[in-house]
């Protein structure tokens, strides 16, 4: 892609020196901004159709309002690149060696012009009447702007900030960019809404929104900037709620991403340059492993669901997997909370359901899944993918799910170290009618070589890999590996043949074998891919805190990182064998 010479944009360093451009120089500056977007997102990574999509309708936003002064929250800043051009980042942009400056979401520490740290969905009309019920209080005078794709509409709290939005009384203006689209095809009657106002121009009878009690405008193109700027400077200094509903397209300029959305929603490094490359056959991985197994239990007849919360993609779940699922396949959109208890109320029913979520958005489900689903006691399995310590941004972080779920009361969370115990689980939790089942599915695939013929409804039994003395090691699921390292390393160095486990079950002790390392053993140490605090590992070491057993955890720490580099958070852990051993020489 060749080098694009910035002429506009040269000019513009900051929202007070794009107002200072005629209205004839904005679309030949969006068009700039669009090719930066593109050249940057393709050499990075990263989110790539709604940035886009945003273009025209972030250059008409800070042309008309005031920011920092008027606070703008950006909805989970899928879409905040043009935002960040415009707002004195645009080095991050314009320069190959300033690429990773800027994290790809809203961040505080970066400017004034971001208010939250946001990556998560559905939130910026709840943080929006956050602010204008605050500056009220205060006395300001500024406008509140949220910004939210109809995607994002989906999710509970965009509703619970809609309802309260409704009724504040004061000026909040809610931007709603419709694309017709989420992550994949949008889902539900939110969306059928949404198609209806948009086939009618705004003007139906039964408009949602001003039923709710807010000041409605239709923008059937959110690429005219004059229109824009029209209407978002007649709503300006509004004393009451407002919501503007914008027609805009997906992956705008980038003839590709226009047509086909779903896999431009985000890119890998270099996608764009192998468009006409031919595909490449996939390995087996968990995800297919999935895939297969969902498939063949539907042709046998089986009353089992693949429900997930608008990201397929995670899971491999593309669109011919979801064709051939049928109506064995449910996409909530954006809502997760949906997802859980829909999950439970289908296993109460007799029917199998096996929820994919990524362990970022765990966290959203916490209530659904204490109460509707493990309060309940259905037997519904949770697949959580992702989880594990890794250089990811400070808002997808995937080391928390492990606290999470195992401190639930009736949730037994397994975790896989290979694909025969992950498919022995799978079979089990989708088949048995005792539990709730969650289990955590490694990334990378890994193979024993023998049938896992493990009885899981016994539960909380470990294996015992290895028979040694001195030292155990409890290496948890995608760190069993890491777990043989440690073990080859202290025979090497310290002369000692270490017993090795495998625990499988993340939500309980094995007692009895914990008991009998006591007779020949002074060391145990854990391992887990994900946060100390409240882990697995701990459950160990209290299980020892009466005895002269020593213990040592080994896992990542209670903190938010932020595209920290794996080696410095090895480093950090101690997660490196050669760490681990060191730690190890020092106490024995």
């Amino acid at each position: 892609m060749p080098e694009i010479m910035t002429r506009i944009l040269d000019k513009v360093n900051s929202p007070d020196d794009l107002k200072k451009l005629s209205v004839n120089e904005l679309q030949p500056l969006a068009d700039e901004m669009r090719e930066l977007i593109i050249k940057k997102v393709n050499t990075t990574g990263g989110h790539f159709g709604p940035n886009l999509g945003m273009v025209e309708a972030t250059i008409a936003l800070h042309y008309v309002f005031n920011s920092p002064v008027d606070k703008i929250v950006f909805d989970v800043s899928h879409q905040c690149y043009p935002h960040k051009i415009l707002t004195g980042r645009k080095e991050g942009f314009t320069n190959p060696d300033s690429y990773h400056k800027y994290t790809g979401y809203t961040a505080p520490e970066e400017t004034d012009h971001d208010l939250f740290k946001v990556g998560h969905t559905s939130t910026s009309i709840s943080l929006a009447t956050g602010l204008a019920k605050g500056r009220d209080l205060l006395g300001g005078k500024e406008n509140v702007i949220a910004i939210i794709g109809d995607g994002s509409l989906t999710g509970g709290e965009a509703l619970e900030g809609l309802n309260n939005a409704a009724v504040l009384g004061s000026n909040i203006i809610i931007i709603v960019n419709d694309n017709d689209m989420s992550i994949a095809e949008n889902q539900g009657g939110i969306c059928n809404m949404l198609t209806e106002l948009r086939e009618n121009n705004g003007e139906v009878k039964n408009n949602f929104f001003k039923a709710l009690g807010f000041e409605y405008h239709y923008i059937a193109d959110g690429h005219n900037i004059e229109n824009m700027i029209e209407t978002f400077s007649k709503v300006k200094d509004t004393d009451h709620p407002v919501l503007i509903h914008m027609y805009t397209q997906k992956g705008k300029g980038f003839k590709p991403a226009e047509t086909d959305k779903e896999p431009f929603h985000w890119i890998l490094p270099n996608t764009l340059d192998h468009l006409n490359d031919e595909p490449q056959a996939q390995s087996e991985s968990y995800e297919s492993i999935t895939k297969d197994y969902l498939l063949k239990k539907v042709n046998e007849g089986e009353p089992i669901v693949a429900i997930n919360a608008a990201t397929p993609g995670v899971f491999g779940w593309n669109k011919e997997f979801r064709t051939k699922m049928g109506s064995h396949y449910v996409d909530t959109g954006i809502a997760e909370q949906q997802a859980v208890a829909m999950a439970s109320g289908i296993a109460k029913r007799g029917g199998k359901a096996v929820l994919g979520i990524m362990s970022s958005f765990v966290q959203r489900t916490y209530d659904q899944l204490s109460q509707d689903l493990a309060l309940n006691n259905n037997p519904a399995t949770l697949l959580v993918f992702w989880g594990g310590i890794s250089n990811a941004d400070a808002t997808h972080l995937c080391t928390f799910d492990i606290p999470l779920i195992s401190n639930i009361p009736n949730i037994v969370y397994l975790a896989p170290t290979c694909k025969e115990e992950y498919i022995r689980m799978l079979d089990w939790s989708v088949n048995q009618k005792e539990h709730s089942v969650a289990i955590r599915v490694p990334f990378a695939i890994s193979y024993s070589g023998n049938e896992d013929k493990t009885d899981y409804s016994i539960l909380n039994k470990y294996q015992m890999v290895e028979q040694g003395e001195k030292v155990a090691i409890v290496a948890l699921g995608s760190f069993f590996d890491k777990g043989k390292e440690v073990k080859a390393l202290l025979k090497e160095k310290l002369g000692i043949n270490a017993t090795l486990i495998n625990p499988r079950f993340i939500t309980g002790v094995d007692k009895e074998m914990l008991e009998n390392l006591k007779s020949n053993h002074s060391v145990v140490i854990t391992l887990e891919d994900g946060e100390l605090d409240g882990g697995f590992g701990e459950k160990i070491t209290r299980f020892y805190g009466n005895s002269s057993m020593k213990v040592l955890n080994y896992g990542s720490f209670k903190e938010f990182t932020d595209r920290t580099p794996m080696e410095e958070l090895n480093e950090k852990y101690h997660l490196t064998p050669e760490l681990i051993t060191e730690d190890i020489k020092n106490i024995i």
